[in-house]
């Protein structure tokens, strides 16, 4: 299998190359942004054929000189910038380019998947179902969650969720995330607030009926997260957009309950108030709903979320990478 991983230096990217390493696959073409991203540390130790830069692969495309012989484009090259409000810029990254890949991937007839995200639900009014009828009527809370709603809409508009695959992730967390600075998972930051301070620091509750910390998500390890893809890049006649989160909403606070006991303490835990730029894009609740995954045939049993905090924290504390 030849394959492209889009976005193969970022966070899900390069864990996914660890993935296709495991299996076995080392054809792979890395595209990421800037010449220095092949000397990412996310890439070390990781076996590939080629890396490209961004902008060049996209001329490649546009010109249809990309090499054919390439069975697959994964897609997760993307602005991940939940607070980013250049509209613009994120409709040109996270839409136009996505765009021009599954075009280029249905006129050669080439599998394309490519990463969603559940902040397409936006505060979860209609719920957190992944069917296709509930696509239109979704409303995302930021400009991020509308680039990634907007590229769903044309996939479902133009019929081909039976030719695509997308995954809308949930909310990831594990190695590799290291340069993901303010967007870096809770349990990434909270490590290392407690290291250096001994407390951890979580937002207060700005909405009735959920006290300070007790605000839920469905938190899914990366390596669960990529057992899901994988299931979908082995069969090859599964299409459409689906979850990927564990059906199982956690507290913010369970998870830093989790991250303390895998660091042998006891629980010390800081609110303090939601900056205001967030206040009105922030999600007091997802929670996968993955009914349409387990239809498909994937019956992957998630980790136990103190136990995958437990393994994360081992590769914190030595800064590895999968």
């Amino acid at each position: 299998m030849r394959v492209v991983v889009t976005g193969g230096a970022g966070f899900i990217g390069s864990a996914l190359l660890w993935k296709l390493n495991q299996q076995g696959i080392y054809d792979i073409i890395v595209v990421d942004i800037g010449d220095k991203g092949k000397d990412s540390k996310n890439l070390k130790n990781k076996k590939i054929s080629d890396y490209v830069e961004r902008d060049k692969f996209l001329n490649l495309v546009e010109n249809n000189k990309l090499d054919k012989s390439i069975d697959v484009i994964i897609h997760f090259g993307a602005c991940a910038d939940t607070i980013e409000t250049n509209s613009v810029y994120l409709a040109r990254n996270n839409y136009l380019y996505s765009r021009k890949l599954a075009q280029w991937s249905l006129k050669n007839d080439k599998r394309f998947l490519y990463a969603s995200s559940a902040s397409t639900y936006g505060a979860g009014e209609l719920g957190y179902s992944d069917k296709d009828e509930f696509i239109p009527r979704l409303k995302p809370l930021n400009e991020y969650g509308k680039s990634k709603q907007i590229f769903d809409l044309w996939v479902f508009e133009n019929g081909l969720q039976e030719k695509l695959t997308g995954f809308k992730f949930f909310n990831v967390y594990g190695p590799n995330e290291y340069h993901k600075q303010d967007m870096r998972s809770m349990v990434n930051k909270g490590y290392h607030q407690i290291i250096e301070t001994g407390k951890l620091k979580l937002f207060k509750s700005h909405k009735p009926g959920y006290k300070d910390g007790e605000q839920k998500r469905d938190f899914i390890y990366i390596k669960d997260a990529l057992e899901i893809v994988w299931f979908f890049l082995d069969n090859h006649d599964k299409k459409g957009i689906f979850n990927v989160g564990t059906a199982h909403a956690h507290t913010w606070n369970e998870l830093a309950d989790a991250l303390f006991a895998a660091l042998g303490l006891e629980p010390n835990i800081e609110y303090f108030d939601m900056p205001d730029n967030i206040k009105g894009q922030y999600q007091y609740f997802t929670e996968a709903d993955i009914s349409k995954l387990r239809a498909a045939g994937c019956d992957f049993k998630f980790t136990d979320m103190k136990e995958a905090v437990k393994d994360y924290v081992g590769y914190l504390k030595e800064q590895s990478y999968v």
